[in-house]
């Protein structure tokens, strides 16, 4: 497969060596060359001045083993699970002082909603993060982004280790928050540097799991750590460690993907292993400011989510499903805690059904609809699969997710067997991953070209509630209690139920009226005929 990217022509740097020309005459073809015993000199400088500038543009050949396309299975997949080792180690940061709170509100002597901002300002950091690291991998590639804000990141996991005070580990939780965002934010991208559309689906589903499993796994280990003895300091000096292995492995064999930075990269070995400097990569001429950049990533995203409708509906119904995630760090420790009288460590345990309802949520997604999938873009051959097919499996999970919570909170008493409110965890993973999956994909389908900027809404905006939830969440379930506070998260749930089937029965009407959506569209048909021509 070739990369092709269109460049305005600039003028040709024509000096070279003697030497340098001859080789250069002696590639091109014999029809080209002009032999004369009186004008040899004059037709060497009209054959290398014939040279057009696309001779030495830099481009991937059909099956160039550079073009992360090409890359055999086992090195995409190597990437793939390293890249998603980073996603898991940034998840499980997030959550890991829900477990050892106690401990760090006895040294620094805070309150419990200060204590909550612990968790809070983490996550805000994730709405932030992308702010930077999108671009910043844009201009500069992926692998530079990943190695130095995980290298930043581990740094602040050391200075909440070290933190004398409460105002110092608050700071350091925000900055390891935007830091951890990279992987978040790179993870998708890279995806779709390596797979084609038809071999995305595993990958997506792999990196659509991991920011639930990190964030449900975190409040087992502190909690365990917690009860043994082990000051809460640990819990950051483990995590530094952690985050130390992945950052080293990531140094030495994390390969770059972004491919116009491939082509670059290539473009500069040319250069300088043939001394000529006419070699050049499209992305090297069309590479915008970053300032333009910036401007353009933060005004974008916000314009789609005001102006379109679909995008609107799906983020504010993905950000309240992964507000109530984070809600449960403080809710789940009121019920087991308090209602069941659990330590810290046991309470760690009440959230793992969270995290295998989500793995089995993205296994079953792949063994169902990934193959269904398959088969119906044969059928519709050779157009597209319309997006909402994509929620497909929406239309069974979205109803689950409200009753699961419904059966948690009414559950939740503690004269019944904690076994049944712990279990509804299973439904809530399960369906929660469910419908980002779908959702996800329908937002990639629907926008296409502009895709990235509409998952950039989504995820800023899903960060926000993640960020905002924990801190009413010991008020809310402490002033109505468990059950009625669960049933006040329900009742909004089943009032954000119907969005999928809405965008299933009207989607194909509102993509017609989306500008968004019917200029991406028009972009794909335009690429597919340049293909074909």
């Amino acid at each position: 497969m070739t990369d092709s990217l269109k460049t305005p022509t600039p003028t040709l740097n024509t000096a070279s060596s003697a030497a340098t020309l001859r080789a250069d005459l002696e590639k091109q073809p014999q029809r080209d060359r002009r032999i004369g015993d009186d004008h040899s000199s004059v037709d060497e400088k009209e054959s290398e001045s014939g040279r057009d500038e696309s001779d030495f543009e830099v481009k991937f050949t059909e099956d160039d083993p550079e073009n992360p396309l090409n890359w055999p299975s086992w090195k995409k997949w190597a990437v793939t699970i390293l890249s998603g080792a980073l996603v898991l180690n940034a998840t499980f940061a997030s959550s890991l002082p829900s477990g050892n709170i106690s401990l760090m509100r006895h040294d620094f002597g805070f309150s419990a909603e200060v204590g909550n901002l612990a968790l809070s300002l983490f996550v805000l950091g994730f709405a932030f993060g992308p702010i930077l690291w999108g671009p910043l991998s844009e201009q500069y590639g992926r692998r530079m982004v990943y190695i130095i804000s995980f290298a930043l990141y581990l740094g602040s996991q050391i200075g909440c280790a070290l933190s004398p005070s409460t105002a110092s580990i608050l700071v350091f939780r925000l900055l390891g928050g935007m830091f951890a965002a990279a992987p978040l934010t790179n993870s998708g991208g890279m995806i779709g540097d390596m797979f084609d559309a038809a071999g995305r689906a595993k990958p997506v589903a792999a990196f659509t799991v991991t920011p639930f499993a990190g964030p449900t796994l975190a409040p087992l280990v502190s909690g365990f750590m917690a009860v043994s003895g082990v000051s809460w300091r640990w819990v950051y000096w483990l995590e530094t460690i952690i985050a130390g292995v992945f950052l080293s492995i990531a140094v030495f064999l994390q390969p770059e993907s972004f491919k116009p930075v491939v082509l670059m990269n290539k473009a500069a070995r040319l250069r300088k292993e043939t001394g000529d400097d006419r070699w050049w990569a499209p992305y090297e001429k069309q590479r915008v400011p970053f300032g333009e950049r910036m401007k353009a990533i933060l005004t974008k995203p916000f314009r789609m989510l005001f102006t379109e409708p679909m995008l609107l509906a799906m983020t504010v119904y993905m950000s309240f499903l992964y507000g109530v995630m984070y809600l449960f760090f403080e809710s789940y420790p009121i019920v087991f805690a308090v209602g069941h009288h659990m330590t810290a460590g046991k309470v760690g345990l009440t959230f793992l059904p969270i995290c295998i309802g989500g793995i089995i949520g993205g296994l079953s997604f792949i063994l169902m609809f990934s193959s269904h999938y398959q088969r119906e873009a044969a059928k519709h051959a050779p157009n597209p699969v319309p997006p909402e097919f994509r929620l497909t499996q929406c239309i069974y999970a979205a109803p689950l997710f409200p009753l699961a919570i419904f059966w948690f909170g009414w559950t939740s008493f503690p004269s019944i067997s904690f076994w049944a409110p712990m279990m509804a965890g299973f439904p809530v993973g399960f369906s929660v991953v469910w419908i980002f999956l779908g959702m996800f994909s329908y937002i990639i389908d629907t926008y296409t070209v502009t895709a990235a900027s509409a998952l950039a809404a989504a995820v800023i905006v899903r960060s926000l509630f993640g960020a905002a939830f924990p801190l009413f969440a010991t008020q809310m379930y402490q002033g109505l209690g468990a059950h009625w506070a669960s049933t006040v998260l329900g009742c909004i749930a089943l009032i954000l139920t119907p969005i999928p089937f809405v965008l299933i029965k009207f989607g194909p009407k509102l993509r017609q009226m989306s500008k968004a959506s019917q200029a991406g569209a028009a972009a794909l048909k335009a690429m597919s005929q340049g293909k074909s021509a």
